[in-house]
């Protein structure tokens, strides 16, 4: 039985029964101290003493034990769904989620603009920013465009699109990498810049291909917005697949982005439109079809 779940569960119990830890001791006389060690996670205590505080509490040692068993589970059950969404949330769920990810979405395409600047004056060391406000830059782009790119996730669930939730998720995970490796070769002088560029235009470039693909497999009723997206997404990979001319791949990702912005954005109207007339109960493809 490990700390601090232990802890933490029994204060839950012994609030459920409204006790205090005065109150607790005089049921299992066990010392106030070591209750509060116990409750703070300072200690692991003995098989013997749990069961006489849980005996106390009228609950049993091996329902604990699952207990936290299931809190763990539900935590990464939580992340999980973060990412993978399931498709049955109901339509408030998905409005709420896809405003953040549009919303985030713009913080991402304002932040890609000022990293574009940090990156050429990095290129030419002519550097206009510490080392630490590149930093916070990068780390800014990843936490934005995680949020913006759920936006897609929910969007493939919602239309039952597995290519487009896949690669979506795979793009945030490619994203997190190179970016992460990113922030390694800023603080460490031996990796050089060119190397992190080549990466990077290598990864987006077969990732962007996909990912420029499944938005132009996405639903007529998103008007032609995917399409033009996702082709100007298939063009930037291409040039950044050529890494030598990679730096123009951006310069074509900054429409995209908008366009995608505007994609998640009539989806919550679309979403929105049929709360308003009641036509199913569930989202589904009847609602972005």
């Amino acid at each position: 039985m490990k700390q601090p779940e232990l802890g933490r569960k029994i204060f839950e119990l012994r609030k459920a029964k409204r006790l205090t830890q005065e109150e607790l001791v005089e049921k299992c006389n066990i010392s106030i101290r070591t209750i509060q060690r116990i409750e703070a996670g300072e200690v692991t205590p003995r098989d013997y003493t749990i069961k006489t505080i849980l005996a106390a509490l009228n609950y049993d040692l091996d329902q604990i034990s699952n207990d936290i068993d299931e809190s763990k589970k539900g935590s990464s059950n939580r992340l999980r769904k973060f990412f993978l969404i399931e498709g049955d949330q109901s339509d408030d769920y998905y409005i709420k989620h896809m405003n953040v990810a549009w919303v985030f979405g713009i913080c991402y395409t304002i932040l890609r603009f000022i990293e574009g600047v940090a990156e050429y004056s990095r290129f030419f060391e002519e550097l206009i920013f510490s080392d630490f406000t590149y930093s916070i830059i990068k780390v800014g782009i990843v936490v934005t465009f995680v949020l913006f790119q759920r936006g897609f996730i929910i969007i493939g669930t919602l239309i039952e699109d597995h290519l487009l939730k896949m690669i979506s998720s795979v793009f945030i995970g490619i994203s997190i990498l190179v970016f992460g490796f990113d922030l390694v070769s800023i603080l460490s002088d031996s990796i050089d810049l060119e190397l992190v560029i080549f990466v990077y235009a290598i990864s987006y470039g077969v990732v962007g291909m996909i990912y420029g693909y499944s938005l132009t497999r996405l639903p007529t009723s998103l008007g032609e917005m995917p399409k033009i997206a996702g082709f100007l997404e298939i063009i930037a990979a291409l040039f950044s697949l050529s890494v030598i001319l990679s730096f123009i791949g951006p310069f074509i990702l900054i429409p995209a982005e908008l366009l995608e912005i505007m994609i998640i954005y009539k989806a919550v109207e679309m979403i929105r439109m049929k709360e308003k007339t009641n036509s199913s109960h569930s989202l589904g493809s009847n609602v972005i079809s």
